[in-house]
């Protein structure tokens, strides 16, 4: 792997490091600030405001959060495209919105201001994986309504540094960029950024020549197994972004080189973990729902939306000096677990598994009801290092596979093996899960 950038430098030092009294009457002004723009400007908070008999002025500290409504994305769709912006039209500098797979889009308003704090966010993260002002940024996130790479290029520019604006595709033009332009940063989806480095194993380059040195990597899930395979195959230090547009965007929080969580941008978004069926909060360490208020949004100012990642928090001193608040690596999302017969299964859980025996990180799950009983598929490629006379050997492999699935998840699966390159690459967020059960 290439040098570990260790990097203790802030963005923002007066507020990264801030004091927890600072911060908690920072957010306090803002949360009541935001509450009372929601209630003023905003239709449906007012409703449900008035429905359980809150108005602004009971909101006096963060504390008071909880006595606030949730919104989900349900809310967005219903009020689709923008029935719930709290500014003017003329206001609006930017819309973005998701990909709408699952139904409506749901759609972003920013202002200028908006698009501002995002960049420093964005900034943030960027300085915190080490990037400086006389770097080149090379941006592999798709451009256009998804927020990846514009939240990335802002960034970029607001600290200074140098902007590649490639978008995604073309991945062999990716190497040749990555080669003659001797870019130092590069943020992309992990899932595309090992296909960038087999593309530039299958074109002869040897990454380890390349000037690249780091990567932020995120808009789906990954793990700490992947993190070696990202860093082995470009030869760089891997770090771990979060975002999601309802909130801004990528940048909502990010890895620092202590990589024991993602530090939270919590002087713009609140964040809360909450038991996903009762709607509970949960202490630090424990695991569940992550739910962010967006405490200094204008056209967007969304009050405890519930993401649907799975997460916990941790308040635990960091040894690179930043205050704000670590989120755990998400497991996965509540909508994406997989319940099979009975058992919890996110796909990262079986992600790590398959690294864990050196597999390759390109796989499939297949999920079915067969005679009312679920069943799981999981095909995964034979690594292209594997001998050619261990092919034959795949059923042995198989059991391997398939002993180590039971033992780290408690469910049985059916594992089929592959040739190296069968199954497709992706250039955005990585499509891993198949569930025909939906379609009965």
């Amino acid at each position: 792997m290439g040098q570990k950038y260790i990097n203790k430098q802030y963005f923002s030092p007066d507020t990264e490091t801030a004091t927890k009294k600072v911060l908690f009457e920072l957010q306090s002004e803002r949360l009541r600030n935001t509450v009372k723009i929601c209630y003023e400007k905003v239709p449906m908070y007012r409703q449900r405001f008035d429905e359980i008999g809150i108005k602004p002025e009971d909101i006096k500290t963060i504390d008071d959060i909880t006595k606030l409504p949730f919104t989900q994305k349900s809310d967005l769709r219903d009020n689709y495209p923008l029935g719930l912006v709290a500014v003017n039209k003329e206001d609006i500098a930017r819309i973005h919105a998701s990909s709408g797979t699952t139904g409506k889009q749901t759609v972003v308003a920013y202002t200028e201001k908006d698009i501002d704090v995002w960049a420093v966010c964005c900034a943030r993260a960027l300085t915190a994986a080490g990037c400086k002002k006389d770097d080149f940024v090379h941006i592999s996130y798709g451009y256009g309504l998804f927020t990846g790479g514009l939240g990335l290029h802002y960034g970029a520019e607001k600290l200074g540094a140098a902007t590649i604006p490639v978008s995604s595709g073309n991945t062999k033009r990716q190497v040749d960029i990555l080669c003659d332009y001797g870019s130092d940063i590069i943020c992309c989806t992990p899932s595309y950024a090992l296909y960038i480095g087999e593309t530039a194993k299958a074109m002869g380059i040897d990454t380890k020549k390349l000037k690249l040195r780091a990567g932020l990597f995120g808009a789906e899930a990954w793990t700490d197994e992947m993190r070696r395979e990202l860093e082995n195959s470009l030869n760089i230090k891997a770090y771990d972004i979060y975002g999601l547009s309802e909130i801004a965007g990528p940048g909502v929080a990010f890895e620092c080189s202590d990589q024991t969580g993602m530090h939270i941008n919590e002087d713009f978004f609140y964040p809360e973990v909450i038991n996903p069926k009762t709607g509970e909060s949960l202490p630090d360490g424990e695991y569940g729902e992550l739910v962010f208020t967006c405490i200094y949004k204008e056209a967007l100012p969304l009050i405890r939306y519930r993401t649907g990642d799975i997460c916990a928090l941790s308040h635990e001193k960091c040894s690179c000096g930043r205050t704000f608040v670590k989120m755990s690596r998400p497991r996965g999302r509540s909508d994406d677990m997989l319940i099979i017969r009975g058992i919890n299964v996110f796909p990262s859980q079986i992600e790590s598994v398959l690294l864990s025996l050196n597999m390759e990180p390109n796989y499939l799950i297949e999920v079915d009801r067969i005679k009312n009983m679920d069943t799981i598929t999981v095909t995964v490629e034979i690594p292209s290092s594997m001998p050619n006379n261990t092919i034959h050997n795949t059923e042995n492999i198989e059991k391997k596979i398939t002993s180590a699935m039971h033992s780290a998840l408690n469910i049985t699966a059916k594992i089929k093996l592959v040739e190296f390159g069968s199954l497709p690459r992706f250039e955005g967020k990585a499509k891993r899960v198949v569930d025909k059960r939906k379609f009965e």
